[in-house]
């Protein structure tokens, strides 16, 4: 029994834990290099750990999982930064979930849609499940992103207190209502039609090490990435680009558990799982990041700026329609996909280049 758990998967997450607990990768270039080679294998662990809890929970729990599972991880990262870090977090929580929406938007989705479209030339899933997600999506994002620079009890791009409270409700009621949707009341709309697989069912033990596997090998990726960070950072300073773009490089890492996971399911013709697993994670990202930012805000009596600015808006904006657009018809195909990269690329550029 021993024997049958002490695999790579196991070994990995465990191996980075050390590493992280150590203090070696703080002086050492050496033992920061191997940190960075556990952090993918931790990354590629989480995935198998993810897709073992999937098949014992069956969809659409198991995309859930994964992507609540990492938001949790996310949201303490940020409240960890913003209790310590004072006036200078105003812009975290804005920049993390702009940073992450964009990423998940144009980069898995479009990878997916790249990947699934070449493989298989067309592919199809449930309109009704996008359209629900998509509708939730886009009134979280005018509610945190986008509104906050039109409103005029206060200047700037900020919320007043009542405001803010408000559209911390308003969120987790949506994110609510559309996992009740998802998981209940229409639980059909996102479960994939075409032919899956065969894959034999974990026992209830193996499930279970495995959601604690995958527990730890997503907080061992978060933290590797944070401490990582100014090894990052001094990287991008060296090649004269935006500190910014420090912040997508972080997120990134942190998101490529749940963009391995959709492309693979891409890639085997279950774009359904893949786009419940994407349009879920940009839905807990925000959903969830901002009320849980707002209570932080409310107790430590920080500022929390929200707005974009207006290029920043215009990119999300283009992203979602481009979004909306590739998903109206029920099937997809590669063009889709390599317009929303290129929209990537254009975001990326223009961190470089404003």
């Amino acid at each position: 029994m021993i024997k049958k758990y002490l695999n790579w998967s196991l070994l990995s997450p465990l191996i980075a834990c050390l590493l992280y607990f150590s203090g070696l990768i703080l002086t050492n270039t050496f033992f920061q290099i191997v940190a960075g080679i556990f952090l993918i294998l931790s990354v590629l662990s989480a995935v198998h750990h993810s897709e073992v809890v999937a098949h014992k929970v069956g969809e659409p729990f198991g995309t859930i999982i994964l992507a609540v599972a990492i938001t949790i991880i996310e949201v303490a990262i940020i409240v960890s930064l913003m209790t310590t870090g004072g006036t200078d977090t105003a812009y975290l929580a804005r920049d993390t979930v702009f940073a992450a929406t964009m990423l998940i938007l144009n980069g898995i989705i479009g990878f997916c849609l790249m990947i699934g479209g070449f493989m298989h030339r067309e592919q199809f899933f449930s309109k009704h499940s996008t359209n629900t997600a998509l509708v939730s999506l886009v009134a979280i994002i005018l509610f945190t992103l986008v509104l906050p620079n039109y409103t005029t009890s206060i200047a700037g791009p900020v919320y007043s207190k009542p405001q803010l409270v408000f559209v911390a409700i308003s969120c987790l009621v949506i994110y609510g209502v559309f996992l009740l949707t998802q998981t209940v009341r229409h639980r059909s709309y996102f479960l994939s039609k075409t032919e899956e697989e065969p894959h034999k069912i974990p026992s209830g033990g193996e499930a279970i090490v495995s959601l604690v596997c995958l527990i730890v090998c997503l907080s061992i990726v978060v933290l590797l990435a944070k401490k990582l960070s100014p090894t990052i950072e001094d990287m991008v300073e060296q090649a004269q680009l935006p500190k910014s773009l420090v912040g997508v490089i972080i997120a990134t890492v942190v998101l490529l558990p749940e963009g391995i996971a959709a492309i693979k399911s891409a890639r085997k013709n279950q774009l359904q799982n893949s786009l419940n697993l994407a349009l879920g994670s940009a839905l807990a990202s925000i959903g969830l990041t901002i009320p849980a930012v707002t209570i932080v805000c409310h107790i430590y009596d920080l500022d929390l700026i929200l707005g974009l600015d207006t290029k920043s808006t215009i990119l999300l904006g283009l992203s979602v329609f481009i979004v909306m657009l590739s998903l109206s018809k029920g099937k997809t195909n590669m063009l889709y996909g390599v317009v929303l990269l290129v929209n990537l690329m254009a975001y990326i550029f223009t961190i470089i280049y404003p």
